[in-house]
């Protein structure tokens, strides 16, 4: 585990408004603390910057691991992940009714890999009006 400067992690924290960059759940109701996180792991060259950190939930951070992209649940193909650093949360996800839909490949890639629409994450959702 990188040790990530305090001051990086504020920022990055601050940047996310506290909220899981994946699937938007604050971290205040989180039962575990959110983390700061590479999103090109380190062991594929990435760096402990902010423009390389976002801040996940626990289960968003444990499903992506040292993942950068997963196949496509619908076509089949290689698709890179959601990047929250260089790409606009809105312009690959939509929210319906606690579920997390997705308006493009690395969207649809992200919802499987990521497992954000299970049953316990949508009943999570509900039960908080997100």
């Amino acid at each position: 585990m990188t040790n990530i400067p305090a001051l990086l992690r504020r920022q990055v924290k601050d940047q996310a408004n506290y909220c899981c960059e994946y699937c938007l759940l604050p971290n205040d109701a989180s039962f575990y603390p959110h983390e700061v996180d590479h999103i090109i792991a380190r062991k594929h060259g990435g760096k402990t910057t902010a423009e390389n950190l976002a801040y996940a939930c626990w289960r968003c951070n444990r499903h992506k691991g040292t993942d950068l992209g997963s196949f496509d649940p619908e076509t089949g193909n290689f698709s890179f992940l959601f990047n929250p650093r260089t790409q606009c949360w809105n312009d690959h996800f939509s929210r319906h009714n606690a579920q997390i839909s997705s308006k493009t490949t690395e969207g649809r890639t992200t919802i499987s890999l990521l497992k954000l629409n299970t049953h316990e994450r949508i009943v999570e959702r509900q039960r908080l009006n997100l």
